[in-house]
């Protein structure tokens, strides 16, 4: 409200948004019509992420310019949020994709063909350069599975993997992370499963301790580059959350 000279007061009415009011503070799934609007919003989330850098910072791209590393950052994104459409859960909040997580649930993953070639994964082969393939194909995707398998043991394909987990930054500090986590937890705890993650800073992994995730070892990409990466093994027991947040699925979206 606000009062002029003559002793009028005027009212000035919020105008109403076609951008649906619950999407500020509800968690929802999205189905893969949405993907590359949930896959931008990783790709900026993770664009000063080390082991992003890793991945497009080898000796043989020295002469790549940083718009075109951008646009295989995104690319790169895209695909992994279309293939987690498919075969995983991809979960979002806030008015413009501001918080993303893409999850694997219990039993699953996206390693069949024909989630690579729906997903488009199968291009990223060609669009890395020969030491970027050699980092992701035969460093990176065999340390991480082989990771997992060794620290969940019988309870590998019995956990929910929480594969990323980012926040733009426009939308940080508006606690849509915490949201995220505690809305697949609250289903993680009700069906008694464990939840799985890496950690790629530290300050991440004193976040995902206030969740009850505890560290279970360092495992090191790139040991023979300038900048290796270290990933913290972190892995979270069933327990009771004091609160749930429901989760919202759009119509035609099937959980696999």
């Amino acid at each position: 409200m606000e009062h002029v000279s003559n002793g009028v007061s005027l009212v000035e009415f919020k105008k109403r948004s076609l951008i649906p009011e619950k999407w500020e503070d509800q968690v929802r799934a999205i189905g893969i019509s949405e993907y590359k609007e949930a896959a931008l919003s990783l790709a900026q989330a993770f664009a000063t992420d080390e082991l992003a850098q890793y991945l497009l910072d080898a000796d043989d791209m020295v002469g790549i310019t940083d718009e075109a590393k951008w646009r295989l950052h995104v690319d790169i994104f895209n695909y992994i949020v279309a293939a987690h459409c498919y075969r995983g859960i991809v979960t979002t909040i806030g008015p413009d994709y501001e918080g993303v997580a893409l999850w694997m649930p219990p039993g699953s993953d996206m390693d069949d063909w024909l989630t690579i070639v729906r997903s488009g994964m199968w291009r990223l082969y060609y669009q890395l350069s020969a030491e970027g393939r050699k980092r992701y194909y035969r460093e990176l995707m065999p340390v991480l599975h082989d990771t997992k398998v060794e620290t969940m043991g019988e309870k590998d394909k019995d956990c929910y993997y929480l594969v990323y987990l980012g926040t733009k930054p426009s939308g940080q500090r508006r606690g849509y992370g915490r949201k995220l986590i505690e809305q697949m937890a609250a289903k993680a705890d009700a069906e008694g499963r464990w939840m799985y993650l890496e950690s790629s800073s530290d300050k991440n992994t004193a976040y995902y301790k206030k969740f009850g995730f505890e560290i279970k070892k360092d495992i090191y990409l790139g040991a023979d580059s300038k900048s290796p990466v270290r990933l913290t093994i972190m892995v979270r027991d069933p327990q009771k959350l004091v609160h749930s947040i429901p989760i919202k699925l759009n119509g035609g979206f099937k959980m696999m």
